[in-house]
């Protein structure tokens, strides 16, 4: 098969291009005979066309079109997302036509099917992995980051994107509730997360520096009130550092008893929780991005049968 792929959210730094950058490696490592060809929009002789971000969905496509949704916060919170959710429309509607869409959970699969009725075996879910620049540092390494990002010797970090508020992600919320620990939020950041009261703000961070940071911290927090998968989550855990999370679905199904988790509505417990976190935390769960790789390449195989 020759798969067109649209890589262009690669250059984002949050979650939705770590997917593109780990999933486009790992096809390529378990292409045996087929191909993959980066493609904003499907190529001539493509069998198979791969959106993987709802931006990247084509209205008409030649060939079959596969499309990974990575949640639908948009559809499910309207109020919220009043502006997104117009512009995604009709990608939605698009996303009706593909004849396979990738989910990294089954709490994600259950909103794609109720909120654009889609038959059930046209949605596959398919977990997402750590990185393989998320490890345990040394300590010589994370004395190197605590300098660099000027960190407290003890904190809790969240990470993340900070461009704009997001109301699910309650980042505001969160660095106003009470806490004996200090926070660290790691991510690019735009004015509005520099007023934040009482935080540090590293900015974006290459890999090795966010594994440090990870390895560094007392806990991650998670501190959303829905989530699609939760990859800082995985990748924490990779970096053997606790997680401490509000209970919503998608984080419960993939973190089972992995986390700590918290009522939605107590930030202040999320807090006092996560400054009592104690190594070793558990080992994520085992599943790679070879993996994610393999079962997609087989739901490329599904969508140019059907």
């Amino acid at each position: 098969m020759r798969i067109a792929f649209d890589s262009r959210p690669a250059a984002d730094p949050r979650g939705i291009g770590r997917y593109t950058r780990c999933l486009l490696d790992a096809l390529r490592s378990t292409a045996d005979d087929n191909e993959v060809v980066e493609s904003a929009r499907p190529r001539r002789g493509a069998d198979i066309f791969h959106a993987p971000w709802i931006d990247g969905v084509r209205v008409r496509s030649p060939c079959p079109q596969v499309v990974t949704l990575h949640d639908l916060i948009p559809l499910k919170r309207r109020s919220e997302y009043l502006r997104t959710g117009m512009r995604f429309r009709l990608r939605y509607m698009a996303v009706e036509r593909a004849a396979r869409v990738i989910v990294p959970t089954e709490a994600v699969a259950g909103d794609a099917i109720d909120h654009l009725d889609l038959p059930r075996d046209r949605v596959i879910v398919i977990p997402e992995a750590a990185a393989p620049a998320m490890r345990p540092m040394d300590s010589a390494a994370v004395a190197t980051v605590r300098q660099r990002y000027a960190l407290p010797d003890e904190y809790l970090v969240w990470v993340g994107g900070l461009e704009h508020p997001d109301p699910r992600k309650r980042v505001q919320a969160l660095a106003e509730a009470p806490r004996d620990m200090p926070l660290v939020l790691v991510g690019p950041a735009k004015q509005w997360a520099h007023e934040l009261p009482d935080v540090t703000l590293t900015g974006q961070v290459p890999d090795d520096d966010l594994a440090a940071i990870y390895t560094g911290a007392r806990a991650l927090v998670l501190a959303s009130d829905d989530e699609g998968f939760g990859l800082p989550s995985v990748e924490a855990l990779a970096c053997g550092t606790p997680v401490v999370a509000c209970d919503v679905p998608a984080l419960r199904e993939v973190l089972a008893d992995r986390a700590t988790f918290v009522g939605h509505d107590d930030l202040a417990g999320l807090l006092a929780t996560a400054a009592t976190a104690r190594r070793p935390a558990p080992d994520p769960p085992d599943w790679s991005w070879e993996d994610a790789a393999r079962a997609t390449w087989d739901v490329y195989a599904e969508a140019a049968a059907a």
